[in-house]
This record gives structure tokens, C-alpha cells and sequence, in this order.
């Protein structure tokens, strides 16, 4: 094989390749985070780990961290105080001043990865000069207690770091912030921000001189030691928890999220409480990797059936982006949406198992949207078989309920026609298959129940309710003149016999006109039109309308009788028949489907001539 690298007749020069630092800075301190409040979460979340480093390192120092984050609206000042390990002078150097060096990084990979450690990139104090316009940071080490060093900086590239008279152990970060971020200063605000992005940290977050933390309470996935609750009081805790994160919907009912074999994550699903219907997507799910919340629309790791579920989460092994305020779509990614997934299953099926009134409501808020989680997974289409019903003519009903002779129904088009009116005499009901997710629904449910699916408006729902007979070539053309209106008529046997005729249109000849339709060529893309003419060309020329004659009704078989003996009303009757069919195929049917008021009108006008023809010759 050719080589196809260049021929080098001189030496190589290796150089390094060139950075521009102001560039640098500018888009990772000003365009990495979607919003400045990130930056407060950043510089918490450095203090949470100065303290867990703070415990790893320093033998026997046993006492109650701290955070504090204190306003002064005044001023527009905020300060993040922390009694953790705090920073020797090299450090500030090696690790605040130092863009992609990060210390906690090196504890992880060091073995520290359980100790609940958070930061990663070394790149959270940056976020810093997003809000301020000077950036102050007094700390001592607990290396070096009679030390304190200040380092001050307006920009993240040039700094001073100059020593100080020693403070207690640990780090004061002080922000002056920009003019447009004064009100984050506001202790009220800060309070808003922090209990939403440090709800599930372990160290306990105070505003100001508060006494009560904003993370008072631990999820109620992890176990406190020494309480025990009963069931009733879990279920009570869980939906108060799962409310604080609930932002639309009060949740009727919660799931627990066990870690597994493939995945770490736990937390806490819920069923929301609102009316949706199948195309609805009110998921919501907040994630926290190692206590701290990285993303509170991480919808995408629910399954898109489950438009109505909730939850909170968290992880030590998923992996967020530079940002931390996205997920990295890996194999720990997809475990854990599969856990979801499996999580979800396995709650439902436990909550109509033990909380009975939940699981009512539940089918009552959410009844299509699980008429389409069915058919997504089989153990929940078994969970709902008996209980999502379907919506019909008679209402909306369980499947079971369905049931005519040996047979469901259920009707395609979505302007009622003739099967409804047809379906009304008889007392049978038609589901309405133009409904979310009904018509699969229903064909796996026959299935499962071994129960014949009669699909109306379709050639194979046609042959079900008309069984075709045939007449003699004269006759035939003697009905169509009489009776119709560029229909294909058709004798036949069909229930009820009360009734003498009816129309059917015929469903595919009607897909075709209209995807030929000039109007649609204006509407529609080219490369749709060309595929869905592929589609309509199979289908042959042939009357959009179908006119089933019923050979076992008592009037249609005294007109034919009629007619063979030439009685001189024959044709009257015939007319009376044709604005019975017409009125008859009006039935539910909009205008524009070929039943105008002028129709309606003539017919009408139809039955008075023929019964005045008819009573003039007596």
C-alpha cells in the first residue's frame, strides 16, 4: 500500500501551540453557564468540599462544618464562609489561580471517590467573575493556622495574593457584584437559589444569621439513624418531599429508585396530579450528582410514555458536562434511564397493589396517556389490561365492556358515519379508533383475549357486517337508476334488517382524492406527495361511496317485488328509499363530507312527492 504522507526533505520543528488567555477566560467565565445563579452553586459547592477534605485530612477534628452565605443588599456584596481546609499560599496558586486544576479531582482519584466529593474540572471558581466585579478570598489553611493569605482579583487573570493576619480555619469568598446582579445580595434571594441547587447536600447551607439550614432534611431515601416509620408515615414524607420539587402538579402517589446493579442513582418518582391527555409531556426530573443539583429538566432520562411522572435523583457516577449543568449521554446515562424505566413499572404495579384510592385516581387523571404506556412495555400492558378504558359510543368503558357477539367494534373515522348510526340501532358499542392509542390498544387486547376485532371502514370491517348477495343484471340496473347517486350499489344481508340502506364511503378511494389534490400539493412537501402517491397509486379507480341494499329488509323486498311486476308505484317507493338513504347517510356526517343542506332539503322534498304520488293513485 502507498504511503500518503508528505515527502519531508527538512527537519521538524516541534512548537507549542498558542493560547490567547483573554479569549480563554472570557468563554469559560462569561459563556460556559446557561445562568449567573450557577456561579452561587459553584462556590457552595467548593465549600461543601473544603470541609469533606477538611475531615479526610485532618485527624481527629470531629466538628460540625459550616457554611455560610450572608447578603448585604447595600452594598451588593456576597460572601460563601466555610470552616473547611481552607488554602496554603502555593495552593491558591495551584488550584484557585489555575484554570483546569482542581484539588478535589485529585482527592477522587486519589481513592476519595465515595467521600461525596463534587468538584471535577477546576474550573467552578471562574464562575465567580460572572457575577462580580472584584473577587476577594481571605482564608487560612489548617496546615498552617497562624497563616492567612487574601487573594483579590477583577478579572481571573491577573491577581494578588498578599498575607493577612490569621482568621479561623477555613475560606471567606467575597463578591462585589456587577451593578445587574446587585439583587442577588438580597438574603431572600440567596435563600431561593441555594435551597433549590443544595436541597440534598449533607453539610448544612445558613443565610445570614438563619439558624435553620436551607437542606434541613435528608431525602427520604436515605435512612436516618435510629427512626423507623411506619409505612403511612413514609408515603406522608415522601409526598411532602416530592411536593418541594413538584413544580405544576400536586403528586398523588410516590415511587421509590433503588440502586442496582448497572446504576448508583436513587431517588423518589411520582405521579403527578393533573388531567393529561396521551400527547401530554409534563415530565419533570431533578438531578443531583454528589448532593448537588446539576439539572432540573432532565426529562430525557424518563421514558417518553411516562408524560405524567415527576422525580428526583441522584448519583455519584453519572457525568455532567464542563458546565455541570448537563449529563454526558454514556453507558451510565443509559443504565440509569433504564432504571428509571424499570423503576417506574414496578411502582405502578405496587401502587395499585397497596394504595388502592392512589391507584383510582390515577386511572382517572391519566387514562389515555397509560391507553399508550400499554403498548410500550408488557408487564404495564398486563398491569392495565382490565383497567384504562376506552372511549366508545356508550361512553368511555373497559375493553371487556366492548364485547358484541363474539366481536369489538371500533370505528376509524372520526365523523361518526354511517357505522355509529348503524351501531346506535343495534344497541352495540363502536369504540372510537380516531382516539389516542385506542385502535393498537384494542388490537392487542382481542389478541390477548382471543376475541375478533372488527375494524369499521376498512375492507375487512365491511366483509364483517355485510355479507354480499346478488341479483340479476336488469334488476340491478333498474335499483342503481332509482335509487342511486353514482354510488356502487351492492345487495346484501346486514343487521339490523329494520334498516334499508345504508352508505358507506369508501375510506381508501377518499385517501387518495385527497392526497391528489391540488390544495394538498400547497400544503404538503413535494417528497411527501411523492411518497404518499406511491401508496394511493395501488388503490384502483372506483366510486367514492359504497350503497349496501338489505335484501332482509320488509321494504326493500316489497319494492323488489314491485318492481318485477311492473306496478306502476315502483318507482315512487324507490324514490322514497333514496331520500331515506339520503337523510340516513347524513347521520353524523359534516357538510363537507357530501351531505349538504341542499341534500337534506331535496330529500326531504323527495318523501312529500312520493307520498302524494303514491296517495293520488289509491
Amino acid at each position: 500500500m502507498q504511503d500518503d504522507a508528505l515527502d519531508v526533505t527538512g527537519p521538524s520543528e516541534i512548537r507549542r501551540a498558542g493560547v490567547d488567555l483573554n479569549g480563554l477566560m472570557t468563554v469559560l467565565g462569561k459563556h460556559l453557564y446557561s445562568t449567573p445563579v450557577v456561579a452561587l452553586r459553584e462556590l457552595v459547592q467548593n465549600a461543601h468540599d473544603s470541609l469533606l477534605r477538611r475531615r479526610l485530612e485532618q485527624p481527629g477534628w470531629q466538628e460540625a462544618g459550616r457554611i455560610e452565605v450572608r447578603g448585604d443588599a447595600a452594598n451588593g456584596i456576597v460572601r460563601i464562609i466555610d470552616t473547611g481546609a481552607g488554602l496554603t499560599q502555593q495552593e491558591i496558586h495551584d488550584y484557585l489561580a489555575t484554570v483546569g486544576v482542581g484539588y478535589t479531582r485529585g482527592l477522587r482519584q486519589a481513592g476519595a471517590d465515595d467521600e461525596g466529593l463534587i468538584g471535577m474540572f477546576g474550573l467552578g471558581f471562574l464562575s465567580a467573575f460572572v457575577l462580580a466585579r472584584r473577587v476577594t478570598v481571605r482564608t487560612t489553611s489548617y496546615q498552617q493556622p497562624a497563616l492567612g493569605h487574601c487573594y483579590v482579583s477583577s478579572n481571573a487573570e491577573q491577581y494578588t495574593v498578599s498575607p493577612m493576619p490569621a482568621r479561623a480555619v477555613g475560606t471567606e469568598v467575597v463578591l462585589e457584584l456587577h451593578p445587574g446582579y446587585a439583587h442577588l445580595a438580597q438574603e431572600s434571594r440567596l435563600r431561593d437559589i441555594l435551597a433549590r441547587y443544595c436541597a440534598l447536600l449533607g453539610e448544612p447551607i445558613h443565610i445570614g444569621q438563619d439558624p435553620r439550614a436551607v437542606n434541613p432534611e435528608p431525602p427520604p431515601w436515605r435512612p436516618r439513624a435510629g427512626v423507623a416509620l411506619h409505612p403511612l408515615q413514609a408515603q406522608r414524607r415522601a409526598l411532602e418531599f416530592a411536593a418541594q420539587f413538584e413544580r405544576s402538579f400536586e403528586p398523588i402517589a410516590c415511587m421509590p429508585l433503588g440502586a442496582g446493579v448497572q446504576s448508583d442513582a436513587v431517588g423518589l418518582l411520582w405521579v403527578q396530579d393533573g388531567a393529561t391527555y396521551g400527547t401530554s409531556d409534563n415530565r419533570n426530573l431533578s438531578v443531583f450528582v454528589r448532593g448537588m443539583l446539576l439539572d432540573d429538566d432532565a426529562r430525557d432520562l424518563l421514558p417518553p410514555w411516562a408524560g405524567f411522572i415527576g422525580g428526583v435523583m441522584e448519583s455519584a457516577r453519572l457525568t455532567p458536562t464542563a458546565s455541570r449543568e448537563d449529563l454526558q449521554r454514556d453507558d451510565i446515562y443509559h443504565a440509569v434511564q433504564h432504571a428509571l424505566s424499570e423503576a417506574l413499572i414496578d411502582g405502578l404495579a405496587g401502587i395499585a397493589m397497596q394504595q388502592p384510592e392512589a391507584w383510582r385516581r390515577i386511572l382517572a387523571r391519566h387514562n389515555e396517556a397509560l391507553l399508550g404506556a400499554s403498548l410500550c412495555d408488557e408487564r404495564l400492558f398486563s398491569l392495565l389490561l382490565e383497567h384504562v378504558r376506552i372511549p366508545s359510543s356508550h361512553g368511555d368503558v373497559k375493553a371487556g365492556e366492548l364485547r358484541s357477539g363474539g366481536a369489538v367494534h371500533v370505528i376509524l373515522d372520526s365523523g361518526g358515519g354511517f357505522e355509529e348510526m348503524l351501531f346506535r340501532a343495534m344497541g352495540v358499542p363502536v369504540a372510537h379508533g380516531n382516539r389516542y392509542a385506542v385502535v393498537p390498544f384494542l388490537r392487542r387486547w382481542a389478541q390477548a383475549k382471543g376475541v375478533r376485532l372488527v375494524e369499521l371502514g376498512t375492507e375487512q370491517g365491511n366483509r364483517a357486517l355485510f355479507r354480499t348477495d346478488t341479483l340479476p343484471e336488469v334488476e340491478l340496473d333498474w335499483l342503481q337508476t332509482h335509487l342511486g347517486d353514482g354510488e356502487q350499489l351492492l345487495p346484501a344481508h346486514f343487521s339490523p334488517l329494520e334498516l334499508p340502506v345504508v352508505v358507506v364511503p369508501d375510506r381508501d378511494a377518499e385517501l387518495k382524492r385527497r392526497l391528489e389534490d391540488d390544495e394538498n400539493n400547497k400544503r404538503v412537501s413535494t417528497a411527501a406527495v411523492r411518497l404518499a402517491r406511491q401508496f394511493t397509486a395501488r388503490i384502483t379507480a372506483r366510486s367514492p361511496t359504497r350503497l349496501y341494499l338489505n335484501l332482509d329488509n320488509p321494504a326493500v323486498r316489497a319494492l323488489l317485488a314491485a318492481m318485477r311486476a311492473d306496478h306502476p308505484q315502483a318507482a315512487a317507493a324507490a324514490r322514497l328509499l333514496r331520500s331515506v338513504k339520503v337523510i340516513l347517510g347524513a347521520q353524523g356526517r359534516a357538510q363537507d363530507d357530501g351531505v349538504a343542506s341542499g341534500d337534506l332539503n331535496r330529500a326531504f322534498g323527495g318523501i312529500a312527492d312520493a307520498v302524494q304520488q303514491m296517495l293520488q293513485a289509491r
